[in-house]
């Protein structure tokens, strides 16, 4: 079937703040249908309430509106616009899902002549309610879990008679597993299902019985209104049954699922997809396999709509499954779009991997003291990597060097767990390090046997970690001049970077890079074809590997590299590696935006991350994108490869940031502010020193590295006092302590979680006001792009606090200095590029807290508010093309935006809620209103001190 020429108006409906369970895979998705339907000369309006994300930026749509996801939002849109034809809710996650079953309840797509397209109201409900979905799949003939629905308190204690222990209690309606738990005794069973109960908005769970230990698997399938169906990617969860998905080690293609076996869970799934209604679009399914050899297949559960899963599973194929499916959505069908990367075949095709990929979660447990860190059915992390290999091993080990933790990969970096009562608890108790103690277990010499009794993962994969070990193990009886080619190339096959080989030799890093280079073992770059070099790729998407090489009939060896260099003058952007607390997708926001205005300027632009989530890691974002870690060695590997012009840092938040002395001191040109510079900022002693030289005032401070040190400063600052590591992100391991048993006990608790580092202390201004600004500096000019104040006092991190623009509470006398301030300190700092300043306000004096040459979480924010291209005209300043007095800045805000921080609190119901100098929330919302007198500002600022903690 042809495009649908009648729809020519399409309302989006995004996801919302950033929260556990629902990220930035969905900005990926949104961000992508967008595209798609504007390339059909389609209007497009869009709803969300997250300004961080490339989705909201106004080059999207035709019409943003960064408005609350409610009905009343719904309305007002409508109203505007009555020419809108029809709403696609299926790329905004389960958030836009709920949100257009309201407005449908309400009645308000009908009042407005609104089509809901992509999906019908029929599947999202069946697929929810977990009785209808029972039932259907009764009538289908596709296995379940046994299973019942409960209403009531009573009517879950009667289920649970029934059925016995160990079960499921899953709340309808809820996302990322929110409220969801085993229960394995009768004792537990009251509380956890009152838990549930209270989860799910429509007072309702499903209790089945639990398949511990059965394998996980998940299929993406697409499917037209011809019923074409094709499964773009199949999933296997290492973990077994009783983990969340999204806090799974996943890998693609499945590993260790017989031929047999596959065929029928495709069969099963095509059969479910087509049964739920006659939509066309994505669909995710879930199943569980019996871990035995009749590989019983069971299905879990099917989402109408792009998952979470979808993100991964267009990077790991190359296959854009929201690109195609918002197409579908429109009438095409799949015979009638091109392979994106071919750009000769046809989308109607299931993609083929010549390598695999490992997902591994990003976990944030430090910044929810006393939370149980244990991992179940409710998701708890925060973000992801993804590693590309041409095996399972390399993959896993680029996937553990990317994960930003202070871990080199698997093993052979001195820091594994030696304590076997712990590692045994580890492996009972799956936590974060999981994948980390599998490696430690191993090399404790506890049998496979065993540890696949406890973890329940498939010897397969055991198998593997094993290899790993036994290599290493090997390659130790050696030093850096004993061991034989044939060893290094293969531990580097196997994915084991420079520092591990070098930690097992007892060598220096650069001693094993040397070699290599000697040895010509160099990394070679693949692309990432979606069909196995069938057919020729048209998109540079690329993965490296080591290779052995191949002779040619005249004698000379080669390994096939399938990166070819241009003559053109190149830039690489760095990203921010996988999503955390403290550096989310703002910095996707920055370095997408960055990448485009090297574009612009000429330049071939190259992304380097490891996030699957984002729009960075698109794989039309950039010229080139190099799917790697943001890990030295790999990025030094690409430099060499590429030579480009210089490489842009300050776009990608600390991760990128961290890189820059070793691009310095390799000589390699840092576009924009210098890591002299850089560094200056980072360091408490240098800065105020530079403070000192301008007559810009600053909390009195001091710096220690022990106990005794820091009893010792106290004397001189007076309580209260502000602790803090250095080198830090999201404001870690900060607090404020009132005496010196409070200190001692802090600053004790800091080394041991970071040995060897400087500790800061800061004279706390109790009662401050809190306040910062952006700005743009090209070495000469300073242009301050936004100042905001913040509503709760100062004590607690920026990052949680409620900002607002422009600031409402500050005199002239105050705004003046901060002016001035900036503009000294951007100039001091000989900053070229964007500058945050953080400023403490009390008595009418404006105190500096500390700077940050480089984007900030708030860039977007004010980016969004004002409608102007701020990281835009940045990147042009760093690379020199422009001065910042060649952009016209005409910011547009009538009265205030308010950049509201969101919390995902409940996914760790014990935790202490109070807020203070760390970080905790894991997105953002904007909220505009017209004036000082708006209900919704008055309740903020009545609620200012309510969660100041110390």
């Amino acid at each position: 079937m042809p495009k649908r020429k009648e729809l020519k108006s399409i309302l989006l409906i995004g996801s919302g703040p950033i929260i556990i369970g629902q990220a930035c895979e969905f900005d990926y998705s949104g961000s992508q249908a967008l595209r798609s339907l504007r390339e059909e000369g389609i209007e497009t309006i869009l709803i969300n309430s997250n300004p961080a994300t490339i989705m909201t930026d106004p080059s999207m749509a035709d019409h943003v509106y960064l408005l609350p996801l409610n009905t009343k939002s719904i309305k007002k849109i409508l109203d505007d616009h009555p020419q809108i034809d029809a709403v696609l809710p299926t790329m905004g996650g389960q958030t836009a899902l709920n949100l257009c079953i309201e407005a449908d309840q309400k009645g308000i797509w009908e009042e407005h002549n609104v089509e809901i397209i992509g999906v019908d109201i029929d599947a999202i409900n069946i697929t929810e309610d977990r009785d209808q979905f029972k039932a259907l799949m009764g009538e289908i003939g596709v296995p379940v879990a046994p299973a019942a629905t409960a209403k009531s308190f009573l009517q879950g204690k009667k289920i649970a008679q029934e059925f016995g222990f160990p079960l499921v209690i899953r709340p309808s309606f809820t996302l990322g597993g929110y409220g969801a738990s085993f229960v394995h005794t009768e004792k537990e069973f009251e509380e956890l299902l009152t838990r549930g109960l209270e989860a799910s908005p429509i007072h309702e769970v499903l209790i089945d019985k639990a398949l511990l230990g059965w394998k996980e698997y998940e299929l993406e399938l697409l499917r037209d209104d011809n019923d074409n169906v094709v499964i773009i990617c199949t999933i296997e969860n290492m973990d077994p049954m009783g983990i969340h998905t999204g806090d799974s080690i996943t890998v693609a293609p499945a590993m260790t699922l017989s031929d047999r076996t596959y065929q029928k869970m495709r069969d099963l799934a095509i059969h479910m997809m087509r049964s739920i209604g006659e939509f066309a679009g994505g669909c995710n399914v879930q199943f569980a396999v019996s871990p035995d050899e009749k590989e019983e297949i069971i299905a879990i559960e099917i989402n109408p709509r792009v998952s979470r899963s979808s993100a991964l599973a267009s990077k790991a194929t190359g296959y854009p499954i929201a690109k195609i499916a918002s197409k579908l959505a429109i009438g095409y069908s799949l015979d009638e779009l091109d392979n994106q990367i071919t750009k000769t075949t046809s989308a109607l095709f299931e993609p083929t991997l010549d390598y695999v990929i490992v997902k591994i979660p990003r976990w944030n447990f430090d910044k929810f003291e006393g939370s149980d860190r244990t991992l179940g059915l409710q998701m708890k992390s925060v973000g992801e990597v993804m590693g590309i290999g041409r095996s399972f091993q390399e993959a896993l080990h680029k996937a553990t060097q990317s994960l930003e933790i202070k871990r080199n990969g698997l093993g052979a970096d001195g820091k594994g767990y030696t304590d076997y009562n712990k590692v045994i608890d580890k492996l009972t108790h799956a936590s974060w390090d999981r994948v980390f103690a599998l490696y430690d277990a191993i090399a404790m010499g506890i049998s496979l046997s065993r540890i696949h009794e406890i973890t329940r993962i498939d010897m397969w994969y055991l198998k593997q970690f094993e290899e790993l070990y036994h290599l290493e193990k090997e390659i130790g009886k050696f030093d850096i001049s004993t061991l034989s080619r044939k060893l290094l190339l293969e531990a580097k096959q196997k994915g084991f970077a420079d520092r591990q080989i070098a930690h097992m030799l007892g060598c220096l890093e650069s001693d094993v890079y040397n070699k290599r280079d000697e040895m010509n073992i160099n990394r070679v770059f693949k692309l990432v074809d979606t069909c196995a070099a069938e057919f020729k790729a048209e998109t540079p998407y690329y993965y490296s590997t080591f290779e052995a090489d191949m002779q040619l009939p005249n004698g000379d060896r080669f390994a096939q590299n399938e990166s070819v260099v241009t003559d053109k003058k190149k830039i690489i952007v760095l990203g921010s590696g996988p999503n955390r607390i403290g550096q989310g997708i703002e910095f996707d926001y920055c370095c997408v935006h960055g990448v485009y205005a090297a574009q612009e300027c000429g330049y071939e632009t190259i992304m380097i991350n490891c996030n699957p989530e984002t729009v960075s890691t698109d794989f039309d974002t950039a010229d080139k994108l190099y799917f790697e870690p943001v890990f030295w060695e790999h990025i030094y590997d690409i430099i060499r490869h590429e030579k480009p012009e210089g490489v842009i840092v300050q776009l990608g938040g600390q991760t990128a940031l961290k890189l820059a002395e070793k691009l310095d001191r390799y000589g390699i040109k840092i576009m924009g502010t210098s890591y002299k510079a850089l560094d200056l900022a980072e360091d408490r002693g240098e800065f105020s020193r530079l403070l000192k030289d301008n007559n810009i005032p600053y909390p009195k401070f001091d710096t220690a590295t022990t106990p005794d040190e820091a009893l010792k400063v106290a004397d001189e600052l007076d309580f209260p006092i502000l602790v803090r590591p250095s080198y830090v992100l999201g404001g870690q391991g900060m607090k404020i302590v009132i005496n010196k048993e409070e200190l001692e006990q802090h600053v004790v608790d800091i080394l041991r979680k970071i040995p060897n580092n400087v500790l800061l202390l800061d004279h706390y201004l109790d009662g401050a006001i809190e306040a910062e600004a952006d700005a743009i500096c090209d070495g000469e000019n300073v242009q301050i792009i936004g100042i905001m104040e913040h509503i709760e006092p100062c004590g607690i991190h920026s990052g949680d606090s409620n900002a607002t623009l422009p600031p409402f509470n500050l005199g002239d006398l105050v705004m003046q200095q901060i002016k001035d301030h900036t503009k000294k300190i951007a100039l001091a700092l000989e900053t070229v590029g964007l500058i945050n300043i953080q400023f403490a306000i009390k008595d009418d004096v404006v105190y500096i807290i500390e700077a940050n040459p480089r984007a900030s979480r708030t860039v977007p924010f004010i980016a969004k508010a004002y409608q102007q291209p701020y990281v835009n005209w940045a990147t042009k300043v760093m690379l020199g093309e422009n001065k910042v007095t060649d952009f016209h800045y005409n910011p547009k805000l009538d009265g205030y935006a308010i950049k509201q921080p969101v919390f995902s609190f409940n996914k760790f119901p014990n935790v202490d809620k109070r807020l203070g100098p760390e970080m905790k929330s894991t997105g953002e919302s904007i909220l505009f209103v017209d004036s000082l007198k708006d209900d919704e500002f008055y309740e903020l600022y009545s609620r200012r001190r309510m969660y100041l903690s110390r």
